[in-house]
């Protein structure tokens, strides 16, 4: 199955989304875990960070029906 160029282009911009996603949730998880628990303050900003994730891939998901 061949791949064209407009398909590649919507896989690299969701995988795009996804890595940002994922380097959030590194950064949040680092930043606010102490003794191997994360404190009140980094489960908000995970709860934040999801939300953000669903309107991005929101986002997303009408840029590339509209191109």
């Amino acid at each position: 199955m061949e791949i064209d160029a407009e398909m590649r282009r919507k896989i690299a911009v969701s995988v795009g989304a996804v890595g940002v996603f994922i380097a959030l949730v590194v950064t949040v998880g680092s930043q606010f875990t102490s003794n191997h628990h994360l404190n009140e303050t980094g489960g908000y900003a995970l709860v934040g960070i999801v939300a953000l994730f669903v309107v991005l891939m929101g986002l997303v998901g009408l840029f590339l029906d509209r191109s």
